[in-house]
């Protein structure tokens, strides 16, 4: 395979035709140059400007102060203001200009209406740039934008705001420009961006996940732009970009509505912050502002401050407490969440006992509290005990004769609580477990003190008694890994954020062995969800791919058709073995053009003691729960932290009968496999396990 060196970086290039001489594309490239530098100088030259704007009416401010009397002074102060809002916009527009002069454009359709007596060329790029009342290039997401990734030449149409439009593509170009220079055309009829993709894919890994606007598929294309789901679950394999595809698609509703959507209006929840960091430059990139990122365990803390505690999620492949381990379980179902809605739905009944109230000639019966009660059943216990306290109040007050004093409505809730036979959440969650005949499954690590899997329950039951804290701001929000959370925290999530939702992951990637839940229990929670299968990996090798299915993890799996090195599966006599071969490929990459290399133990507390071994000889990285960011060079990680993160060179240690048996093991060895992207490596001392025996057999064979 042939490959050039860049800057530390290779290339594959045979996949790839030699670039075809474009004279006219060459030519058209100076001039765009020709007018970013003009727009740049003029962006320039305006954040200049206000910035002396700014600094005068300080000054001005500053010399005259015991001089200029209030009003003037709150005058200046509101357009000291405005000054800064219009610089913040100037500075804004000067850096898109600025990256578009790095890479203006990366596709060229033309395309022919009806009515239309020629074709019209369009440049697509990254945002759009008008110069001199001309659009010269089109933001990827502008509907006629569309036609690139999802038609060949020949009858093609988009959705325009005015309705379909129809016509002809009459060509396609895409282009690489880098640093304001054409890198590579290439024009055909068909495939355009199969070479495009071949090429970019055997590119080496990043800190940062990057932008695919170039290389989106037609299927990945239809999920972005999809604008009427209210809830999407995107299912897919490792390494099909649903992570990617799950930020563009934020890019694109942002551009879409952008008079009423802003990034401040959208939160994604990400497992953990090396990931979070990870993705952090996607949106930034594509021009937009960066998101906010949260996890459960922020949602529970902001939740819960002040109500009660709770502890950290337990590691379950170093936890070994089967009792802890049947807690879990029996929580992690659907079938739970339907036990807490039939108790709730008994709620009002098990807790509410009314009595008469009396103050002095004023009386309301029990039975007219009981009514109210159930009357006002849209809302939590708490919640309807103060609206029957202002009704009884408000009742009193229009037949009291004048001198006759009234209870205040805060007197009379305080009555109304006395009629509940439990005063808090943490009493009925212990009685709903007496209710559910399972005492035993509800166990506080200490006082006033929740295990984790207990958390959303908690809040489940909390919502129904007092209530949360619904998020209003919130209008679209991501949840990444949705095959880790349980099908209560996603009906607590229901509760809190009612916007509209991108949920993505992979099933076949759970990480904990405790949750019991699938994918069509997931849709259950989300009946009018779209739902969209992502089959095809575009990350790892076809060697890589074929080996990772081998593995027996995910049938769907389909690889693109990018060769590399096979996966190496090496036997060691002993761990001193293991290490020195490790230790070894460790000096084979840093003499290599590789750029990321990740050694991915299945625990934890393992990643930590290879760290602690190999950091003596090289400068490593451990990514562990503490870590929050992501470097190039080497790392040593578990495979719960590795998710999401890709690597030019995996190697994954200790993979013997021992370590890696169970269906479970299965699912962490896939993920493991599954981080790399152009060269695997696995070794065992003792048995190799069995997932493994067809991938052995077959070398011997040979």
């Amino acid at each position: 395979m042939n490959r050039k060196v860049q800057s530390g970086r290779y290339e594959t290039v045979s996949a790839v035709p030699a670039p075809i001489p474009f004279p006219d594309e060459v030519a058209h490239l100076a001039m765009m140059n020709e007018k970013l530098d003009a727009a740049v100088q003029a962006a320039n030259d305006n954040v200049k400007k206000i910035d002396k704007e700014y600094a005068d009416v300080k000054r001005y401010m500053a010399d005259y102060r015991g001089e200029i009397d209030p009003h003037e002074m709150f005058q200046n102060e509101l357009a000291l203001k405005q000054i800064d809002r219009t610089g913040a916009f100037a500075v804004g527009i000067w850096e898109k200009v600025a990256k578009l002069k790095e890479s203006p454009y990366f596709a060229r359709i033309d395309f022919q209406t009806k009515d239309d007596s020629e074709a019209i060329k369009h440049y697509i790029g990254r945002f759009a740039f008008t110069h001199e009342n001309q659009l010269l290039i089109l933001d990827w997401r502008a509907p006629i934008a569309s036609m690139f990734y999802d038609y060949e030449i020949g009858p093609a149409g988009y959705e325009a705001p005015i309705g379909r439009i129809e016509g002809n593509l009459t060509r396609k170009r895409q282009f690489k420009i880098k640093n304001g220079m054409l890198e590579y055309a290439i024009e055909t009829s068909v495939n355009i961006q199969d070479d495009v993709l071949q090429r970019e894919l055997s590119h080496t890994s990043d800190e940062k996940m990057k932008s695919i606007i170039s290389t989106i598929q037609k299927e990945q294309n239809q999920i972005i732009r999809n604008d009427k789901a209210k809830t999407m679950l995107i299912q897919g394999v490792a390494g099909s970009g649903k992570t990617s595809i799950a930020l563009h698609r934020i890019a694109f509703l942002l551009y879409r509505f952008r008079n009423t959507l802003s990034a401040n209006n959208v939160t994604i929840l990400s497992p953990n912050k090396v990931f979070g960091d990870y993705i952090a430059n996607v949106l930034p990139e594509l021009g937009e502002e960066p998101i906010c990122e949260r996890s459960f365990w922020d949602i529970a803390d902001t939740q819960l401050n002040g109500v009660i505690q709770f502890e950290p999620e337990k590691d379950p492949l170093e936890t070994e407490d089967a009792k802890w381990a049947e807690r879990v379980r029996f929580k992690s179902t659907i079938d739970f969440v339907r036990k807490m809605d039939s108790y709730i739905e008994e709620l009002p009944r098990l807790i509410f006992e009314s009595t008469d109230y009396t103050f002095g000639q004023f009386s309301v019966t029990a039975d007219w509290i009981k009514n109210r009660f159930f009357a006002y059943q849209s809302y939590p216990i708490k919640k309807r005990l103060e609206l029957i306290a202002n009704d009884i109040h408000d009742h009193f007050e229009s037949v009291h004769f004048m001198g006759d004093e009234i209870p205040r409505a805060k007197a009379v809730l305080k009555s109304l609580t006395a009629m509940l036979k439990m005063k808090n959440t943490l009493a009925l969650y212990k009685d709903f477990y007496q209710w559910l005949g399972h005492p035993h499954l509800l166990v506080l690590s200490k006082k006033q003190t929740l295990e984790w899997s207990d958390v959303f329950p908690f809040l489940y039951l909390h919502r129904a008694f007092l209530g949360l804290k619904e998020n209003k701001f919130i209008k679209h929000l991501v949840i990444d890994e949705m095959q880790d959370y349980t099908p209560i925290q996603y009906a607590v999530i229901n509760r809190i954020y009612s916007c509209q939702k991108t949920i993505l992951g992979d099933f076949g990637q759970s990480i904990n062995p405790n949750h019991l839940h699938t994918l069509a229990q997931l849709q259950e929670l989300y009946s009018n969800a779209s739902l969209v299968e992502l089959n095809k990996s575009y990350r790892s090798t076809y060697e890589i791919i074929a080996f990772a299915k081998g593995i027996g993890q995910a049938e769907k799996l389909e690889p693109v058709v990018r060769h590399g090195d096979v996966p190496m599966v090496i036997s060691c006599a002993n761990k001193q073995e293991e290490l020195h071969k490790i230790r070894a490929k460790l000096n084979d990459f840093l003499q290599s053009d590789g750029v990321s290399l990740g050694i991915i133990l299945k625990t934890n507390s393992a990643a930590k003691e290879m760290y602690n071994i190999l950091k003596q000889d090289y400068d490593i990285q451990h990514i562990s729960m503490d870590s929050t960011h992501f470097e190039n060079g080497i790392s040593v990680t578990s495979v719960q932290m590795s998710k999401g993160l890709e690597f030019d060179e995996v190697i994954v240690p200790d993979v013997s009968e021992d370590d890696y048996y169970s269906n479970y093991d299965r699912s962490l060895l896939y993920i493991a496999c599954t981080r790399a992207m152009h060269k695997l490596t696995l070794l065992y001392t003792g048995k190799p396990t069995h997932f493994l025996s067809a991938h052995i057999q077959k070398n011997i064979d040979k």
